[in-house]
């Protein structure tokens, strides 16, 4: 009987934690559904020129277009959910300047600088950071030699470069492989970016 009750314990303990992971897992997907409209709406409100990737091969190019054409103290801000593509992108970047380092994500380090190429590129993941932007002295970056690639760059609030362009990368709900690129400038230098990218796009 002792034996008989342990099992039905178990069993009920096992429905209870599966039925908490789906509604966890559930919960998640639903909220990237929700990030990912929030997205593309944001953008289309800022005013975005829209680029669209097929698939991975798509969006590598278009990192290998903006290596290409970046030139010293361009911003780049990269949003997107996660999975949007802002890793295989900056993998792309990296090869359009000429750089044939591994690129790692900076997710703990923040920020990974890479001089190899025709122009420094400083990779910046920022979405842990929740005080002290100030101590980071993302100016230097920002205002220097390179490219800076920043992703979750609003996170950076007042921190933001002052001229920058953000790719918004959207997942299409019906095409795993889809995604939508919004290029938004903020600035002259980035309004000057963001038209060398597309002429590139276009004539590739």
């Amino acid at each position: 009987i002792l034996q008989s009750a342990r099992r039905k314990r178990v069993g009920m303990m096992n429905k209870s934690s599966y039925s908490f992971f789906a509604c966890r897992i559930q919960n998640l997907f639903l909220f990237s559904q929700w990030l990912n409209r929030y997205t593309k709406l944001v953008a289309e409100k800022r005013g975005s020129s829209v680029i669209t990737l097929i698939d991975t091969a798509a969006t590598e190019k278009l990192g290998k277009i903006i290596g290409a054409v970046a030139e010293p103290s361009d911003n780049l801000v990269l949003t997107g959910d996660l999975g949007a593509g802002k890793t295989t992108l900056t993998k792309g970047i990296a090869l359009g300047l000429g750089i044939d380092q591994m690129i790692k994500s900076p997710t703990y380090t923040i920020i990974r600088e890479y001089q190899q190429g025709r122009l420094p590129l400083y990779h910046m993941d920022v979405y842990r950071i929740e005080s002290g932007a100030d101590d980071l002295g993302l100016d230097d970056y920002f205002e220097g030699d390179g490219l800076s690639v920043i992703e979750w760059g609003q996170q950076l609030g007042e921190y933001m470069p002052e001229d920058y362009l953000e790719l918004v990368l959207s997942k299409d709900d019906q095409d795993e492989n889809l995604r939508r690129g919004d290029l938004i400038a903020s600035g002259k230098q980035a309004e000057a970016f963001k038209a060398r990218i597309l002429k590139a796009w276009e004539v590739e």
